[in-house]
């Protein structure tokens, strides 16, 4: 596997100023994430945060060429929106010109976009630390900050609420593994709540 700095100069030369900057803030986000739900391989969370939009901003039919030859479980949603094609295209290029078979750190970057039911401690913390990273600034994120240092699970929830609205509101289609991973962190909240015996 490719070091960190090694990733680093990767990634000078495949993105903007201002996306280069956001990986390194989603990396150093996703490590501190690590370190406090006691992640046991915080560089590889550090390392898959570097990674997670490598395939960001290359052009568009590059993209759906890597989408079209991923096998991970790619849904016609998913083909149908261009937007969504950077993660799926990342993983892909990650496995192919980077030699990372880590079967955690491909699903982190596949799914750090549309979440999916079951995910990783490792999907988790990209996906959010994507979501809080330091050069976010939409409405709630301190709000949001907060709430993912205080449980995973409900910080999840509560960012799979925000995509939801998000996507809702510009009229695009919700992919399934958005709405599975929607309903999976609501049944996590409904079983802790039978748990407490709060009804």
């Amino acid at each position: 596997m490719y070091s960190a700095d090694e990733i680093k100069d990767i990634l000078d030369i495949r993105l903007s100023k201002k996306r280069y900057q956001h990986s390194l803030n989603v990396a150093a986000e996703a490590k501190k994430l690590a370190e406090h739900y006691e992640y046991a391989n915080t560089e590889k969370a550090y390392i898959t945060g570097l990674l997670h939009d490598i395939c960001k901003e290359i052009p568009k039919d590059e993209q759906f060429t890597l989408v079209k030859g991923s096998d991970m479980n790619v849904t016609e949603v998913e083909i149908a929106t261009p937007p969504l094609h950077h993660a799926i295209a990342g993983a892909r290029y990650a496995e192919q010109a980077l030699n990372l078979y880590d079967e955690d750190m491909l699903n982190a970057i596949r799914y750090h976009t549309v979440g999916r039911a079951g995910m990783s401690r490792l999907e988790e913390i990209i996906y959010l630390a994507d979501l809080i990273s330091a050069d976010r600034n939409y409405k709630d994120v301190s709000k949001m900050r907060k709430t993912a240092y205080q449980s995973i699970e409900k910080a999840m929830l509560e960012a799979l609420k925000f995509s939801v609205t998000d996507v809702v509101n510009k009229g695009s289609m919700l992919p399934s593994h958005t709405i599975e991973a929607y309903n999976y962190y609501i049944s996590i909240k409904k079983k802790d709540k039978e748990r407490a015996g709060v009804k």
